[in-house]
C-alpha cells in the first residue's frame, strides 16, 4: 500500500525536483501539495506549486493549497539561488484555479480524512503547520509523522552564520512545531550538505521527451550557475530532495532523539535550532534528528528516483 503524504513547500528549485520525484513514485500517494511563503513570496509559491503540478500532469492530481503571507516576514528570501520566480527564471504556462483553499485548510482536511496515516513532508518554513495546529489543536494527535527539512544540529547556518533559512524565516512557527507532541524527524542542513551533486546530474535528468525532463532541464541548470557564481561551488545541494529520501529510505539515516527548541528573538541568533545534550530527565521536548547519513546511498536513491520520473512521458 502506498504511503500517504502531503508535501508542504516553497518552490524553490530543490522543491521542484522533490515534487517531481514524489508525484511519480509508486510508493507514495501524494494527497496534497501545499504552498508556503519562504524562498519566494506567498503568491509566487502558490503559483509555482500549481505550475509544477500542471507541467507534470501526474496520474493522480493532489489537492493544492495556497500560501498566506506571513505578517512581519523578514526582508530576505532565497531568490539569488533559485531565480526571481523560484524556478530558475523559466516560464511555463499555467491554468487559473477557480476554487483555491489556504494551505492550512488542506492540511487539516487531508490529515483528518486519514487519521494516523499521513506523513507531512515540510520542505519550507513551518508556517502552515503552525497555522493548522492553531486552526485544529487536536490535529497534533492524528498526524503519523512530520519530516522537516531545515535547522542545524551544530549551529551551522546558510542565511546567517548560525541559522538555516527555513527556521530563520518563521522562528515562532518553528518553535511551536518543535514543542508540539507530534512525531518529528529533522533533516538538518549539515546532513543535507553531505549529499553533494555534481554537473553529471544534468545528463541524468529525465529526457526532454518526458514531462519531468521538460521541467527539470529548464530549472536545474540555474542552480549550478548560482552555486558557482555566488558560492564558488561546482556542486549543488538539493536539501528538499534529501528530506524526501529520508521519508522513503529511513535506513540510510542515523536518527538521535534530542531535546530541541528554536531561538525566536536573538539579535544574532534568530532561527537557531538549539539542542540540549545534558541528558535531563525527562526532556522537555524531543525531536528525532538525523546525525549521520550514507551520502553515497542517498545520491544513488536520488538518481534512481529521477530515472523513475522518465517513465511518465
Amino acid at each position: 500500500m502506498a504511503r500517504k503524504v502531503i508535501v508542504d513547500c516553497d518552490p524553490g528549485i530543490d522543491d521542484a525536483v522533490a515534487l517531481c520525484m514524489a508525484l511519480f513514485d509508486p510508493r507514495l500517494e501524494v494527497l496534497g501539495v501545499t504552498a508556503v511563503e519562504g524562498n519566494v513570496s506567498a503568491a509566487q509559491a502558490s503559483l509555482n506549486v500549481q505550475t509544477v503540478v500542471d507541467q507534470l500532469d501526474p496520474p493522480r492530481y493532489p489537492r493544492l493549497g495556497t500560501a498566506t503571507p506571513l505578517e512581519a516576514a523578514p526582508a530576505i528570501d532565497m531568490r539569488h539561488l533559485h531565480g526571481e520566480n523560484g524556478l530558475g527564471n523559466a516560464r511555463f504556462p499555467v491554468s487559473q484555479l477557480q476554487h483555491q483553499h489556504p494551505s492550512e485548510k488542506i492540511l487539516c482536511d487531508e490529515i483528518r480524512s486519514a487519521p494516523d496515516e499521513v506523513t507531512l513532508l515540510c520542505l519550507g518554513p513551518l508556517s502552515n503547520l503552525d497555522r493548522a495546529f492553531r486552526r485544529d489543536p487536536t490535529l497534533v494527535h492524528v498526524i503519523d509523522q512530520v519530516i522537516i527539512s531545515g535547522g542545524s544540529a551544530d549551529c551551522r547556518g546558510d542565511v546567517t552564520p548560525v541559522a538555516e533559512f527555513n527556521m530563520f524565516y518563521d522562528p515562532l512557527a518553528a518553535r511551536a512545531v518543535f514543542r508540539s507532541p507530534t512525531t518529528k524527524i529533522l533533516i538538518p542542513l549539515e546532513i543535507a550538505h553531505q549529499v553533494s551533486l555534481n554537473l553529471d546530474l544534468i545528463e541524468q535528468l529525465p529526457g526532454e521527451n518526458t514531462r519531468a525532463g521538460q521541467l527539470l532541464r529548464r530549472v536545474v541548470p540555474f542552480a549550478f550557475r548560482a552555486y558557482r557564481q555566488l558560492l564558488g561551488r561546482e556542486n549543488i545541494c538539493l536539501q528538499s530532495v534529501v528530506a524526501l529520501t529520508a521519508a522513503l529510505h529511513p535506513e540510510l539515516f542515523s536518527i538521535q532523539e534530542l531535546d530541541g527548541d528554536v531561538e525566536v528573538a536573538g539579535e544574532l541568533t534568530r532561527g537557531v535550532t538549539v539542542f540540549d545534550r545534558r541528558g535531563l530527565n525527562p526532556p522537555r521536548t524531543t525531536i528525532g534528528v538525523a546525525v549521520e547519513v550514507d551520502a553515497a546511498a542517498v545520491t544513488d536513491c536520488i538518481l534512481r528516483g529521477l530515472a523513475e520520473t522518465s517513465r511518465a512521458t
